[in-house]
C-alpha cells in the first residue's frame, strides 16, 4: 500500500512549554541542553538524559530527575553525567561526542537500553550501551550490520543516526523472535571523502535518507548482550513522502505501544521557507517538524498508518531561534500519571515537551 493511501495517526501532539535549558555556569552544557532520552527508574521515578553540549561541540549525556506539578512535568533537576565520549571511536580529530541518546526498559533483557550517536573519526555512527540503573553504562559498541548480499549493501560503510529499539522482540524476518532497531543511514559519503557527488546503493531506488528497520535474534541476545549490537535483516521500512519530510526523514522517539500497533513519533525535514531564521553550516536553512506512523504490531517493518502533515512544527521562539533555528526534534516518550508525553529538542538549543493525546 502506498504511504499516501494510508489511513491517519489517531494522535496528536499539544506544545506544553521549555522544560530544560542550558545552564549558562556550567562548562559542560554552555552551548545547549538539547534532545533528550527519558526513562523511568526502577522506584518509578522519571528522568530525562539530555545531550549537553560544551564548547567546541563536544556532546555528553546527562541524568536529570523530572519535577512533575498536577500530573505534568515542568522541570528537570539535574543529577550527573552518565556518559562521555572515552571510547577512541567517539572521539574526531576536531570533534568529539556521544550524542542524541534515546532509552528503552527491555524486560526480557532486566536492562535499560541507549541507542546513541557516537562521532568519531569516520562521522556519525549507531552505537548501544546497557545499563542497570541508568546511571552506570556498559558500551556494547559500535552497531555492527551484516552484509546483505541480497541488496549487495554494506550499511557499515554509511553514517547512521535516529536509532530506536523496540522495548519487546517481535517476529523477525526468519520468523524467529528478534530484537529489532528502527535507524537511518545515509548515503552520502562526501563528509567521509571529501567532494565528490556522494554514493548510493544500486539498489534502491530513492537516495533521500528514510527509516530502515535491522534485527538481532533474541535469543542470541540473551544469552550473549553484546549480540544486539550486531544487526541483520535490513529492511527500508519508510521515505520521505509528504511536504513536511521532503528531504528526509528519520525515528524520533523509541517505538510506544498502542492498541492500533506501534506508535512512532518521528522527525522530517523541509527547507525552510521564505523569512525564516537562517543558521550557519550544512543545517542552515532546513526545518524540523515532528509527525508519527503506525507500525504493524507482529511486522513493524510494515507501515499502516502516517500523518500527512506535521503534529508539531516549529513556532515559538524557542524552536525558531537557536544554535540550528527552526526544529522540534523529537527524541523521548513517556507516560506519567497516566498521561504521555514526548520531548524533543528546540532549536538545538532547549528541550520542550508536549502531550501525546488519541483523537
Amino acid at each position: 500500500m502506498q504511504a499516501g493511501a494510508l489511513p491517519a495517526v489517531p494522535y496528536n501532539l499539544a506544545r506544553l512549554g521549555v522544560i530544560m535549558r542550558k545552564d549558562p555556569e556550567s562548562e559542560l552544557e554552555r552551548e545547549g541542553v538539547l534532545n533528550p532520552a527519558s526513562a523511568r527508574g526502577r522506584d518509578g521515578t522519571p528522568y530525562l538524559l539530555p545531550r549537553l553540549v560544551a564548547p567546541g561541540n563536544e556532546s555528553r549525556i546527562g541524568l536529570a530527575k523530572l519535577i512533575v506539578d498536577n500530573g505534568e512535568p515542568v522541570a528537570a533537576a539535574r543529577e550527573s553525567v552518565v556518559l562521555e565520549p572515552d571510547a577512541h571511536w567517539e572521539k574526531a580529530p576536531d570533534h568529539a561526542g556521544v550524542e542524541d541518546p534515546r532509552v528503552t526498559w527491555v524486560e526480557n533483557l532486566s536492562r535499560y537500553i541507549m541507542a546513541y550517536v557516537a562521532y568519531g573519526p569516520l562521522g556519525p555512527r549507531a552505537a548501544l550501551a546497557a545499563s542497570s540503573d541508568l546511571r552506570d553504562w556498559q558500551r556494547l559498541g559500535p552497531v555492527h550490520f551484516e552484509y546483505d548480499s541480497s541488496m549487495a549493501l554494506d550499511l557499515n560503510v554509511f553514517d547512521n543516526k535516529d536509532v530506536v529499539v523496540f522495548p519487546e522482540p517481535v517476529r523477525g524476518p526468519d520468523g524467529r523472535p528478534s530484537y529489532a532497531l528502527l535507524h537511518r543511514p545515509v548515503w552520502d559519503v562526501r563528509s567521509v571523502f571529501g567532494g565528490g557527488e556522494g554514493f548510493v546503493p544500486p539498489s534502491l531506488g530513492d537516495d533521500r535518507p528514510g527509516i530502515w528497520i535491522s534485527y538481532a535474534p533474541a535469543a542470541e541476545v540473551e544469552a550473549d548482550l553484546s549480540r544486539l549490537a550486531h544487526l541483520r535483516g535490513h529492511k527500508p521500512v519508510a521515505q520521505p513522502e509528504f511536504a513536511f519530510e521532503s528531504l528526509k526523514i528519520g525515528a524520533g522517539t523509541p517505538p510506544l505501544r498502542v492498541p492500533e500497533g506501534w506508535l512512532l513519533v518521528h522527525h522530517g525535514v523541509t527547507l525552510a521557507g521564505t523569512g525564516a531564521t537562517r543558521g550557519e553550516g550544512p543545517q542552515g536553512n532546513v526545518r524540523y517538524c515532528a509527525g508519527a506512523m503506525l507500525l504493524d504490531h507482529e511486522d513493524p517493518s510494515r507501515v499502516i498508518a502516517r500523518t500527512s502533515g506535521p503534529l508539531l512544527e516549529p513556532e515559538v521562539a524557542e524552536e525558531l531561534e537557536g544554535t540550528v533555528p527552526n526544529v522540534v526534534f523529537p527524541t523521548a516518550i513517556e507516560t506519567i500519571e497516566g498521561s504521555t508525553f514526548v520531548f524533543y529538542g528546540m532549536a538545538d538549543s532547549a528541550i520542550g515537551v508536549a502531550r501525546l493525546q488519541h483523537t
